[in-house]
Parts: C-alpha cells; sequence; structure tokens
C-alpha cells in the first residue's frame, strides 16, 4: 500500500484510538503473563478457566464492535455451534484437545463467513436484527439435530491430554492450557487492530464513505472482521465446552449474546483490556450472586445502568482518559 494512501486514510481514523509503544507493550504483555501464571494460586482455577473463556468470546466481539463499528446480537450462535462441534468432534470421533478446538473454531468460520455474507451489506439495526434472526436459526438447529440431544445438552465430553502428554483433568493443566489459548487468541486480535487492516477498519467506522471514495472495498474488510470475529468466538466457545465437559441450549441463546456486549460496553469499548476486565466483573457477579436468591439478570442490569452513568466509556476507558494525560 502506497504511503499517500495511508496518508489518505489516516485523517478519517478515530483520534481517540491510540497505539502503545512497543516499549510499554512488552511490559504490559509481561505483567499480564504473570498475572496469569500467578492466577491459580489466589483463585479458584476453575473459576479463572471461566473468566478466560468469556474474555477471549468479549475480546471477539470487541473486534468486531470495537474496531468496525457493527453490534452483531447474534455472537452467541459461533461462540455455541463451536461449542457444540467440538464437544462432539472430542466425544464421538475421539479428538484430541488440539484437534477438537480445530473443528470448533473453523465451524464458527464457516458460520460467520455465511452470516457475513448475508448482513455486511446492512447497517446499524437492519444489521443487529439480521445477526439476531440468524443466530435464532442455529439456536432451532440446536434444538432439533440429534447430535445436540436438544435441552439436555451435549454432556459428558472428555477433556483428553493436551499434546498427549498433560492430563485436562488436572485443574492446574486445564487452566494454563486455556490461559494458553486466550493468550494466543488475545495476542493475535491485539496485533490485528494495531495494524494496516485494523486502521482500514477503524476508518470505515469512523467515515464510510470517503473510504468508499479512496477506493476500499469496504463490504469486503467488514466481511474480513466478521469472519475473523466469529472464528475467536468460536474457539472461546470450542474451550469453554471441552473445559466444562458440557455444552447446553444457554451457549446458542440470545441471552449470551446479550452477556457478551455488556462485557465489552462494561469493560470499555474499542481499549484493549476492557472486554478481559469486563468479562471479569460480569462473571464474578454471576458467580457471587448465585447463591444470594436474587435475580441475577436484574441485579446485573441495574449495576450496568449504574456503571453507564458513572463510567461513560466502560471501566478501562475511563482510567484512560483521567489518567492517561498524566
Amino acid at each position: 500500500m502506497s504511503q499517500e494512501t495511508l496518508q489518505s486514510v489516516a485523517p478519517i481514523t478515530s483520534p481517540s484510538v491510540k497505539s502503545v509503544g512497543p516499549d510499554l507493550t512488552l511490559v504490559w504483555y509481561g505483567l499480564g503473563i504473570a498475572a496469569l501464571l500467578a492466577a491459580p494460586f489466589f483463585f479458584y482455577p476453575i473459576f479463572l478457566v471461566k473468566v478466560l473463556c468469556f474474555a477471549l468470546f468479549a475480546c471477539a466481539f470487541n473486534l468486531l464492535l470495537g474496531s468496525c463499528g457493527l453490534l452483531s446480537f447474534g455472537h452467541a450462535a459461533f461462540f455455541g455451534a463451536a461449542g457444540y462441534v467440538a464437544g462432539h468432534a472430542a466425544k464421538e470421533w475421539g479428538l484430541p484437545f488440539e484437534a477438537a478446538l480445530v473443528c470448533g473454531t473453523a465451524t464458527a468460520a464457516a458460520i460467520g463467513l455465511l452470516f457475513g455474507y448475508v448482513s455486511v451489506r446492512r447497517q446499524g439495526l437492519q444489521f443487529a436484527m439480521i445477526t439476531l434472526a440468524l443466530a435464532q436459526l442455529v439456536y432451532f438447529l440446536a434444538l432439533q439435530l440429534p447430535f445436540t440431544h436438544a435441552e439436555d445438552g451435549l454432556s459428558a465430553i472428555p477433556r483428553g491430554k493436551v499434546l498427549g502428554m498433560f492430563d485436562l483433568n488436572n485443574i492446574f493443566v486445564l487452566y494454563y492450557a486455556t490461559a494458553a489459548v486466550f493468550l494466543i487468541g488475545f495476542i493475535a486480535m491485539h496485533r490485528m487492530t494495531n495494524s494496516t487492516f485494523g486502521q482500514l477498519l477503524r476508518a470505515i467506522r469512523d467515515n464510510e464513505p470517503r473510504a468508499i471514495s479512496l477506493g476500499y472495498e469496504v463490504h469486503r474488510y467488514k466481511l474480513m472482521a466478521f469472519v475473523l470475529s466469529a472464528t475467536m468466538a468460536g474457539l472461546a466457545g470450542s474451550t469453554k465446552a471441552i473445559a466444562f465437559k458440557i455444552v447446553a441450549l444457554t451457549d446458542v441463546h440470545w441471552s449470551t449474546s446479550g452477556s457478551v456486549i455488556l462485557m465489552t460496553l462494561l469493560g470499555g469499548l474499542g481499549t484493549l483490556f476492557g472486554p478481559v476486565v469486563g468479562a471479569a466483573v460480569v462473571v464474578s457477579m454471576e458467580d457471587y450472586l448465585a447463591d444470594s436468591g436474587l435475580p441475577i439478570n436484574a441485579v446485573i442490569g441495574a449495576i450496568f445502568i449504574l456503571c453507564i452513568l458513572l463510567f461513560r466509556r466502560g471501566i478501562v476507558g475511563e482510567i484512560q482518559q483521567r489518567f492517561g494525560k498524566r
């Protein structure tokens, strides 16, 4: 791509998006990896596994909404469908952990390509409603197809071994394997959003007519972003299915799509660590309120409204806004 083209694109990228210098990025990665290594000695590993799976799911959603400005109400379709396929591959086909993840992730990518081809030419509410309708189609397929077992779900999924050597039934092995999957997906999405491709997505988000006038095929870039987001959501769903040995209709239900939107907005849309923080907060609240007898969804909704009033840019976004200048 020529220098003149990049210069013409640069003015329409969001002024609020600032790249982190390479030295600071390495520091953050170092701190993050250290935190991942030490976390299971301070928190219950299975709880952390759930947090990491939903954090990866939220990062995948943030790739689409934060970078491209496309609000999808159907991301649970990729998350749940990948989980069903990965669980079936591990249980019925006897595939190892890595191969089951590949099957589930590839399924999510294929569904994302189909859904994206249908929906990316629409914008705003039309795009959101199309993704919701297509996701409901996946939900009804999960309710009817024989290998999903309808309301009973797909259970007793074997975890297997990582690289054929480390038994995933050991909770520490399970945690570190999940942390490795999360870290690979997180780094991949970070590199994409800070590449020329990510810059073009932000350009399309901020001023699509100008991007078209510069000669970019915006629908192709939107489709690529949609497929990449669906792929990472499928990776998260596949990992969760094998880690918890079960896939249920909840994983493809519209409420799961709503939860990932909540996580992303609560943590900070378009920020690097916002979706991770949002996922940690929402999963923690669900876990803490599970035995309280309170209506969990209503309480989380009220807390979400309160956080939106106090942190209009999300938790991480507000911290960056207030302390970034210092």
